[in-house]
């Protein structure tokens, strides 16, 4: 089952559960998976659906840094729990060591020399990391690696 199909799937658990909170969250995921495929103009496939869902945690984040440091711990949580939910659909987080045994393999691949080949390690790394972890510390710990 594909992942579209699965939130789908979910969407319509908890509706017959009257789940209302994680139904809104359902319902917003599908909600950007479809404008995506508008504005592309096609199905998306399940790196691009993956990527969108990363995205969708990552502006949470943001949210409840935000909320966080205006003192809206009550709009902080609602955020969290919506993360939450995001995640699930998410594969687990990559830890250190297997990020940095891809990057390496990533560099010899692509034949990457310096910073300047940077771009050829993300290409080739970015549809095995999509979705498990945060492309802004993958992109440092790439440049730590090729001297930059």
């Amino acid at each position: 089952m594909s992942l579209k199909a699965r939130i789908t799937e979910d969407m319509k658990t908890a509706m017959r559960a009257q789940d209302k909170p994680r139904l809104g969250v359902i319902r917003l995921m599908l909600a950007a998976i479809k404008q995506q495929e508008v504005d592309t103009r096609t199905e998306l496939d399940e790196p691009t659906v993956l990527a969108v869902l990363d995205k969708m945690g990552k502006q949470r984040r943001e949210s409840i840094r935000q909320y966080t440091d205006a003192g809206r711990m009550d709009l902080a949580d609602q955020e969290a729990f919506e993360i939450g939910v995001i995640q699930a659909y998410l594969p687990q987080p990559l830890d250190d060591a297997a990020l940095a045994t891809l990057i390496q393999q990533g560099i010899e691949l692509s034949g990457a020399e310096s910073v300047r080949d940077m771009g050829k390690v993300m290409n080739w790394l970015k549809p095995q990391v999509q979705g498990r972890t945060d492309m802004g510390k993958l992109s440092g710990l790439i440049k730590a690696r090729l001297g930059g």
